[in-house]
């Protein structure tokens, strides 16, 4: 669906990370999310033992057809940084790690435009990505993994749980289930994906089917 060379990273915490993953998952032009910590310093952190570590969702995108412009805009309109940075320490913080001078530049940019347009500058934490460790299996997909016949479906054509987290159309269905997209947008959006017309067809017939 995408060439590699467009693929890029981005690292953003704002609040529970479960709702961001099904939000930006759902995006047209983001090829694949998943949940973690990242922004701290403490070793092998997990759920219970964050450390410093902060809440996020790791977002690869195909800058062709999602520029990070919007993926920004998605993530400050998505939040209240001033509403989560003093609740639960650092781990509902809002942050944005940045992966190279070029996303920098576009976060400057668009907070820029923020302030020009009256909205003030959000109290987020910025700085330069580090690491990020996956958080555990329970936490990937949450609210599509409440439904068992979605996920029991995706199985024929993601049969291992790294292959759910790290597929296309399982993102998209987490943002399904969470009610930012609904199943007519994403069979649009399917039928315009560069895939072979078997893979397709099988995709769509699966989406259709789904008991939600």
């Amino acid at each position: 669906m995408q060439s590699t060379d467009s693929l890029r990273t981005i690292t953003l915490g704002m609040g529970c990370f479960w709702s961001p993953d099904a939000l930006f998952g759902q995006l047209p032009g983001v090829v694949r999310t998943r949940v973690g910590y990242a922004g701290g310093t403490t070793e092998a952190p997990v759920y219970r033992e964050l450390g410093d570590h902060t809440e996020t969702v790791e977002v690869v995108y195909d800058e062709r057809r999602l520029p990070l412009e919007t993926i920004l805009d998605v993530f400050w309109n998505g939040h209240k940084p001033d509403n989560i940075n003093d609740y639960k320490g650092r781990q509902y913080l809002s942050l944005l790690l940045y992966r190279d001078g070029g996303q920098l530049k576009a976060i400057e940019e668009t907070l820029q435009r923020r302030e020009a347009g009256g909205r003030g500058r959000p109290a987020t934490e910025i700085a330069p990505f580090q690491v990020f460790y996956p958080a555990e299996d329970r936490h990937q997909k949450y609210y599509l993994k409440r439904y068992p016949d979605a996920v029991e479906k995706l199985s024929v054509l993601f049969p291992t749980h790294e292959d759910l987290v790290n597929g296309t159309l399982p993102a998209r269905l987490n943002g399904v289930a969470k009610g930012y997209a609904n199943r007519t947008q994403l069979l649009e959006e399917i039928r315009t994906w560069e895939i072979g017309v078997e893979e397709r067809e099988a995709m769509l017939r699966l989406v259709e089917s789904i008991r939600w």
